[in-house]
């Protein structure tokens, strides 16, 4: 693949997951490593995303409740940056794809759970060391795979959370969890300076798709915002388990 084509599929790309990410608050990193592994390795692609990364979820978690969910949230975020630094390196290792095989198992599955109405709820008594246990098996497998979803994002929706307040909780889960995994990359020598150029050029396109996502996202219901959530994440899984296997 040549220069031009490699960075026009490169924006091509983070328009695509800018878009999902802003309809349903979630799958840059999914869609983004997941497509752009077909042209480069798994740590390469995560290195890539640091910057649209910071950048996408630090817009996405702006809003007026930030205080109290951070403060709510703050025993997982703890633990997550606790479960990637002790990951550090397992993305670089990677080769099989069965990490990111069972991810995608484990997202079909809370996806159809989801798309059938069920109410995964968590009680406040479980929140201070649930939270916990929940980000540091999050940081474990964003420091094997990239991809920050799984169990963050069905424990964040089983906290009741409204639509806006759900996207930005993702938000801050997201840019905690990219900060983390940044410290990782750069320990594991995929993360330099020539990365970090290239990953600043990827940014415009991913804040062109999101912007445009944000604008569909304004206009839909809460329950068209549920379905839209649940089956953005049952077709992120779909794709890992496809992409793994194929």
């Amino acid at each position: 693949m040549d220069q031009t084509t490699l960075l026009t599929f490169i924006a091509a790309t983070f328009v695509l997951a800018g878009f999902v990410k802003g309809v349903i608050g979630l799958g840059l990193p999914t869609i983004a490593v997941g497509v752009l592994g077909v042209v480069m390795a798994p740590a390469q692609a995560a290195a890539l995303l640091v910057i649209p990364n910071l950048v996408t979820n630090s817009w996405q978690l702006t809003g007026p409740k930030l205080k109290a969910i951070a403060i709510r949230l703050w025993p997982m975020l703890a633990g997550t940056c606790v479960g990637t630094w002790a990951g550090a390196g397992l993305l670089e290792k990677a080769k099989d794809g069965s990490a990111t095989l069972w991810l995608g198992i484990a997202l079909v599955l809370y996806a159809l759970v989801g798309l059938r109405a069920a109410k995964l709820r968590v009680p406040a008594s479980a929140e201070i060391w649930l939270g916990p246990l929940v980000g540091v098996i999050t940081g474990a497998a964003t420091a094997a795979t990239g991809v920050f979803v799984l169990p963050a994002v069905p424990y964040l929706q089983a906290l009741g959370f409204d639509k806006d307040e759900l996207v930005q909780a993702l938000g801050l889960s997201f840019i905690v969890s990219t900060i983390a995994l940044s410290f990782g990359l750069v320990g594991a020598g995929a993360l330099d300076l020539k990365v970090a150029g290239a990953s600043l050029l990827a940014l415009l396109p991913a804040l062109a798709g999101m912007w445009f996502g944000q604008a569909i996202r304004q206009r839909i219901s809460a329950a068209t915002f549920k379905l839209c959530f649940f089956a953005g994440l049952l077709a992120l899984g779909g794709y890992l388990v496809v992409r793994t296997l194929l």
